[in-house]
C-alpha cells in the first residue's frame, strides 16, 4: 500500500461514505490501484452503495480475497460478513481492533497505489486502530457540510488528527449547494463555505466543495457510483477536481 487515505467526519449525516465511494472510484477510473475499506462496522453501506449486497468473500490460502468492483477497485467492508444486511454488530473496542488487523493483514489486497478508509462517524476506536496499525498512513480527510454545527464537529475530528500527528490532508464541504433543475439557480440549503473558512482558520488545505445532487443520492441507493455513471456533469467535474487536489496533495 504506498498510500493510506483515512476518510472521516465529526458528525454522521455529512455524506461521508458517498464521498469516500466516488472518491475512490475516480482514482480507479484513472488509473489508480484503489482498495476501500469500510471500517463502520455499526452502519456499513459502502457494499449497498457500490451494488454488492449479495456478494461474500472468498477464501484463498491463508487470505480473504477482496470484493472487486473493476480491475483496479477491490473493496473490503463487515457489510459481506453479516447474515443479514439488518443484522446489528455489537462489538467492544478489542474486538474492533482484531478485525481492523484482519482486514489489513489477512485480505489479498494485492498491491495498492491508494488505500482509502471509510471511518464511522466521530473519533472513537476504529479512528485509534487504523491510525496505529495503517501502513505508510499520508493523512486524513475531513468531510463536513456547509452550517455551522457540522462544521465545528469537524473541527474536534481535525484536531483529534492532528493530536495523532497525523497529515491532514484537507477539508471537503460536501452538500454546498443544490442547483435547481427547473430554474439553475444554486439554493443553499445548509449555507455555503463553512467548510472553506475552517480551513483558513486553521491552516489546513481545502480540497473543494461537492454540491447536494439528487443524482449522487440516487446512485448511491442504486448502488451505482455516481463518478461512473454521470460522466462530465457539473458534480462530476466537481468529484474529479477534489480528486485531483488529493492526488496533488499526496503525490507531490
Amino acid at each position: 500500500m504506498k498510500h493510506v487515505i483515512l476518510v472521516l467526519s465529526g458528525k454522521g449525516g455529512v455524506g461521508k461514505s458517498t464521498v469516500a465511494v466516488n472518491l475512490a472510484t475516480a482514482l480507479a477510473s484513472h488509473g489508480r490501484a484503489v482498495g476501500l475499506l469500510d471500517l463502520d462496522f455499526h452502519g456499513p453501506s459502502i457494499p449497498k452503495m457500490l451494488g454488492l449486497e449479495d456478494r461474500t468473500p472468498t477464501v484463498s490460502g491463508q487470505k480473504m480475497e477482496p470484493i472487486h468492483v473493476t480491475g483496479s477497485l477491490a473493496v473490503m467492508s463487515m457489510g459481506f460478513l453479516l447474515s443479514a444486511p439488518d443484522a446489528p454488530v455489537i462489538w467492544r473496542g478489542p474486538v474492533k481492533m482484531g478485525v481492523i488487523r484482519q482486514f489489513l493483514t489477512e485480505v489479498n489486497w494485492g498491491p495498492l497505489d491508494y488505500l482509502v478508509v471509510d471511518l464511522p462517524p466521530g473519533t472513537g476506536d476504529e479512528a485509534l486502530t487504523i491510525a496505529q496499525l495503517a501502513p505508510n498512513l499520508r493523512g486524513a480527510i475531513i468531510v463536513t457540510t456547509p452550517q455551522d454545527v457540522a462544521v465545528l464537529d469537524a473541527v474536534k475530528a481535525l484536531k483529534f488528527i492532528e493530536q495523532l500527528e497525523i497529515p491532514v490532508l484537507g477539508i471537503i464541504e460536501n452538500m454546498s449547494g443544490l442547483v435547481c433543475p427547473h430554474c439553475g439557480e444554486s439554493v443553499d440549503l445548509f449555507g455555503r463555505g463553512g467548510g472553506e473558512r475552517a480551513a483558513q482558520d486553521f491552516g489546513v488545505p481545502y480540497l473543494g466543495a461537492i454540491p447536494l445532487d439528487p443524482e449522487m443520492m440516487k446512485a448511491g441507493d442504486e448502488g451505482r457510483p455516481f463518478i461512473l455513471q454521470h460522466s462530465r456533469s457539473p458534480t462530476w467535474n466537481v468529484v474529479d477536481k477534489v480528486m485531483e487536489n488529493l492526488v496533488a496533495m499526496v503525490e507531490s
